[in-house]
């Protein structure tokens, strides 16, 4: 039987100097804690291939950062900070807003570019989400476009410095292709050109998903007892090509390697039913102790951040009492911590007979 947590169960103690503020000089050279043995090895991220086995199909998400943060001002002249959430259709999107008071529907917001001489108008049309969370806004022109000529990089809070050239750069997989996230999937930050080649060259394939991730990765849990939590939701997309890829991988007894929770959530949630599907749609999957896994055998992660969703995913994933175990080396040998930190690699706990492997 899972025993029963609540949110203090997934708190600890984290040196605030060990929160990584820029990342690695080079990708691959990250730190990467082997958490698949009986004790923890501390390896570096290019050591990976070798961890792996020929047969082993990594599945990556290759969504693509946009430039989500916008600066700028209310009709009235009051200070405005947004951060896009979701591009709809019809140059209209969705945005977490902050001002001193929150502008009308009908209303106009002005967004400056980054040296504020150029700028444009949007209309408020009202709020949307959960709670009316979110402020739904029409864009004068393609959102995207418009988010990369006068947007910033949507570091998260816990990156204390402004964007440069660098972050846009770095807070990008070298894979990313399609545009729509508010945050990286940071797992996948560690893959340069060389590592992904020497990934094939032992024989160990390669298959994506699209999982835009939005802002509310980072929404902290305030309910003690986890049950009363509202998922923040995100889309996501898992083609027929890579079901299929999964499915022979399976058949010859390789493993499926998500590489990031973002991927595991896409592959969970297209499993849900029970057989792995292909197509799009939005998840709101919250994965805690005792949830039973159908796809991913091999999760390769960041560290996350206390009493988070995403601590409780892993620690769903590979235990309770091993990931405690995992985190307390870490903090002890230094690793860094959150986006532009270190990586570990993690291994499905033995589960109940009843949570096998989709019927792919």
């Amino acid at each position: 039987m899972t025993p029963t947590y609540t949110l203090s169960d997934f708190d600890f103690a984290l040196p605030p100097e060990l929160i990584a503020q820029q990342p690695a000089a080079e990708r691959s050279a990250s730190r990467l804690l082997d958490g698949t043995g009986s004790a923890p090895v501390d390896r570096v991220f290019r050591e990976l291939p070798a961890l792996l086995r020929a047969g082993d199909l990594l599945v990556f998400n290759d969504t693509r950062v946009i430039k989500a943060r916008l600066l700028g001002a209310k009709a009235s002249g009051g200070a405005v900070e947004a951060l896009v959430e979701r591009v709809l259709p019809g140059h209209e999107v969705l945005m977490h807003l902050r001002a001193s008071k929150s502008p009308k529907a009908g209303s106009t917001v002005r967004f400056f570019g980054v040296d504020r001489t150029d700028a444009f108008n949007a209309e408020v049309l009202g709020r949307a989400g959960p709670q009316e969370s979110l402020f739904h806004l029409r864009f004068p022109a393609d959102p995207l476009a418009l988010l990369a000529a006068h947007g910033h990089v949507p570091l998260p809070p816990y990156i204390t410095h402004a964007d440069t050239a660098e972050d846009e750069r770095r807070y990008q997989t070298v894979f990313a292709a399609k545009p729509g996230a508010v945050a990286a999937p940071t797992a996948a930050l560690h893959f340069d050109d060389a590592l992904l080649a020497e990934l094939a060259r032992r024989g160990i394939a390669t298959a994506g998903v699209t999982l835009h991730v939005g802002a509310g990765t980072f929404q902290p849990v305030r309910t003690e007892i986890l049950a009363e939590h509202t998922m923040h939701s995100e889309w996501f997309d898992v083609p027929r090509a890579t079901v299929d890829a999964i499915t022979r991988t399976r058949a010859a007894g390789g493993r499926i390697v998500a590489v990031g929770t973002t991927t595991l959530r896409a592959l969970e949630s297209a499993a849900r039913e029970g057989a792995l599907q292909a197509g799009s749609r939005d998840t709101d999957i919250f994965i805690t102790p005792g949830f039973a896994f159908r796809v991913v055998d091999v999760l390769i992660t960041n560290f996350h951040l206390p009493k988070s969703t995403l601590m409780m995913l892993v620690s769903a994933f590979a235990g309770f009492d091993r990931i405690r175990a995992l985190y307390a080396h870490a903090i002890r040998e230094r690793y860094r911590f959150f986006s532009y930190g270190d990586a570990m690699l993690l291994q499905r706990a033995p589960h109940d007979p009843g949570t096998d492997h989709a019927d792919l």
